[in-house]
């Protein structure tokens, strides 16, 4: 498989290029390579997609700022935009994208003869509700071992007096004066392209009622607070966005509901860090403990758990608890504790204490402090070498 090009390479911008130098950028070379102006064109198709991908990535500033900082490994599995989270450039749909930077779902009459369909016809009179974003804010633990929550979103929803259909009783339909009945309009884009757009007023249907609702002005839909159920599974993390389909805003006049997706934030932990499913932390043990070996209790997620020390033991020693980590948001196993060894000096002593250790101090011989013998020896060897010119 061929390496994915740079995506300022394919907008054909530099790294600090704004984002109105992006979509300008964007719309420029899509107009070229758009399937419908290169029939048949197999290369064209490919230039077409990758711009699409390119954009969907640096025309959103959370995705560009995964770029910049990771590349495309941030958009790959586990990388914290794939896999469940906001998706990569892979996975986009290149026409979505150009209808959005163009406006509505309109086509290119004149400019691209026709093709690309419709305004779904210019007779559908629905359309597709927004997707909504929301931000949760979670505890360490709530994110490893997984919870419920109950959120409340406001958000349009279908109008309870029309029944979503945007339509008073007893109206009737007429031809929409915005579009005569067309169901689009005609707009220029950078002022040689000629171009239909979806009609704003009718949403593409070429018809209005008469009589719109009162409650609701045509629209099919009212504002208010919604509560939604969300379950977070075990091992969420920072950046995970989780999608909660159909609890978007309601469609204009019956249309299908948009998606909610939830973006989880999770808070420090006073005691562990986390990487990836490993969590990790540091213990202080006592310098006798280090030096005789023993047990030491030691904090996991689950409780308290018993280490055994070996004696001898050097500071900044690793342990591994296995399994005791973050169990894997596909399932894939849990990970692991590692438990930094943080050897701990007395910093006041008794005069018994302060005899014991001189007594030991005197006793002790090279063979007691091994690195500390190791370390001289390089040092003495470096020296002498300096001496002699080497």
């Amino acid at each position: 498989m061929a390496a994915k090009r740079d995506y300022y390479e394919v907008l054909g911008v530099g790294k600090d290029a704004d984002e109105a130098e992006i979509k300008k950028a964007y719309r420029k070379l899509a107009v070229k390579y758009h399937p419908d102006k290169n029939p048949g064109d197999k290369t064209a198709e490919e230039k077409f997609k990758e711009l699409g991908e390119a954009y969907e990535v640096l025309g959103h500033p959370e995705k560009r700022a995964a770029y910049d900082r990771y590349g495309h490994r941030a958009f790959e599995p586990g990388g914290g935009f794939g896999g469940g989270g906001f998706g990569g450039g892979a996975h986009v749909d290149p026409f979505e994208i150009f209808r959005e930077v163009f406006g509505g779902s309109g086509i290119f009459d004149e400019f691209f003869g026709g093709g690309g369909g419709g305004a779904r016809g210019g007779r559908d009179s629905t359309r597709r509700g927004s997707d909504l974003r929301y931000d949760m804010e979670l505890t360490f633990e709530e994110a490893v071992f997984g919870c419920e929550k109950e959120i409340r979103v406001r958000k349009a929803v279908a109008c309870g007096d029309c029944g979503g259909s945007g339509a008073a009783p007893g109206s009737r339909k007429v031809g929409c004066p915005t579009c005569a009945g067309s169901g689009h309009v005609r707009a220029s884009v950078g002022g040689f392209i000629s171009m239909l757009q979806t009609c704003p007023r009718c949403q593409g249907s070429g018809q209005m009622v008469d009589k719109p609702c009162g409650k609701c002005g045509g629209s099919g839909r009212a504002e208010q607070a919604t509560v939604v159920k969300l379950r977070v599974p075990p091992g969420v993390d920072t950046g995970t966005r989780l999608r909660s389909a159909g609890e978007g805003e309601a469609g204009v006049r019956g249309g299908e509901p948009g998606d909610l997706y939830v973006v989880l934030h999770v808070q420090e932990h006073p005691v562990f860090k986390r990487d990836g499913q490993d969590l990790f932390c540091e213990v202080p043990i006592p310098f006798t403990t280090a030096a005789l070996g023993g047990e030491v209790r030691v904090p996991t997620l689950t409780g308290p758990a018993t280490i055994r020390i070996p004696a001898g033991t050097q500071g900044g020693k690793v342990l591994r608890l296995r399994a005791k980590g973050i169990p894997s948001l596909r399932g894939a196993g849990v990970g692991d504790l590692h438990v930094g060894l943080a050897v701990e000096v007395p910093t006041r002593l008794t005069k018994e204490q302060r005899r014991l250790l001189e007594d030991f101090a005197k006793a002790s011989g090279g063979d007691t402090y091994p690195q500390q013998a190791s370390f001289f020896e390089k040092a003495k060897r470096f020296f002498t070498e300096t001496r002699h010119g080497h």
